[in-house]
């Protein structure tokens, strides 16, 4: 069993306990649930620089402990004012070290929109992602059916949600993508190998939609990766462990927004 597979066993559990102690109906009531969403999709294709997802993320299964002592509040409110048009937020907490609760402290004091970063695969998380006030939600392709990405876009929009689907091959991309999503993503990182190669960006861009808005995700760490990666097509990045390696990761996008953007 892959790290994945791990993931998705664990994530079924998960969910089948959530399930026992709020319904549906009592996340709909959640004071988030009927906040207006903000648009990533639109900030990404109205900025005149590269727009960046910055990442608040304590741990991975490649990495282990990335940085655990910061404040999730601190970092993604100070993210929003470096410039980010986004944030993601990791809700897994067994292998990622995130919690559902990360994103409702960070939501009154984030000005742009958040991405729940997780693995979707129950409708019942896409009511729970609304509920906590999120805006933008993943759907991994490696783990869903195209006709579950199908129904949970639907899901989605008719929640005001948008959608960020991610792939990681182009067999992924020929077997779950829909144009009705609102952006597509390239992991560069395989999450069966967890092996992180930018060249993956740049070998799919030959065949994905030119009309599609489209993010690079992982593994870019350097102005050349952005220049080379928009001039495939990117018009976003969402870059995490760059930042969060440091001390004060709001600070160091605010170093690579001035320094290294302009």
């Amino acid at each position: 069993m892959n790290v994945l597979d791990k993931i998705v066993a664990e994530k079924l559990k998960e969910v089948s306990a959530q399930k026992t102690m709020f319904s549906i109906d009592q996340l709909t009531k959640m004071p988030a649930f009927s906040r207006q969403t903000l648009s990533t999709a639109q900030r990404l294709k109205s900025s005149v620089l590269p727009g960046i997802i910055s990442e608040f993320k304590r741990q991975s299964p490649s990495k282990g402990v990335i940085n655990d002592r910061v404040d999730v509040v601190k970092v993604t409110k100070g993210y929003c004012e470096a410039g980010a048009s986004a944030v993601s937020i990791l809700t897994d907490e067994p292998f990622f070290g995130g919690t559902i609760e990360d994103l409702q402290r960070a939501r009154p004091h984030v000005t742009c929109p958040i991405l729940r970063k997780d693995f979707i695969i129950d409708e019942y998380q896409i009511y729970k992602t609304k509920a906590v006030g999120a805006d933008l939600m993943l759907l991994i392709a490696a783990i869903l059916t195209k006709d579950q990405i199908t129904h949970f876009t639907k899901v989605a929009h008719d929640l005001g949600l948008e959608v960020l689907l991610e792939i990681h091959n182009e067999d992924e991309f020929n077997q779950t993508y829909i144009p009705e999503v609102d952006i597509l993503g390239v992991n560069n990182r395989d999450l069966k190998r967890f092996k992180t190669t930018i060249q993956n960006s740049l070998d799919l861009s030959e065949i994905l939609p030119k009309e599609q808005l489209k993010i690079s995700e992982s593994g870019i760490s350097t102005t050349q990766d952005m220049v080379t990666l928009t001039a495939a097509g990117y018009k976003g990045f969402l870059i995490g462990e760059q930042f969060m390696k440091h001390d004060d990761p709001a600070a160091e996008l605010k170093k690579f927004m001035t320094e290294e953007l302009v």
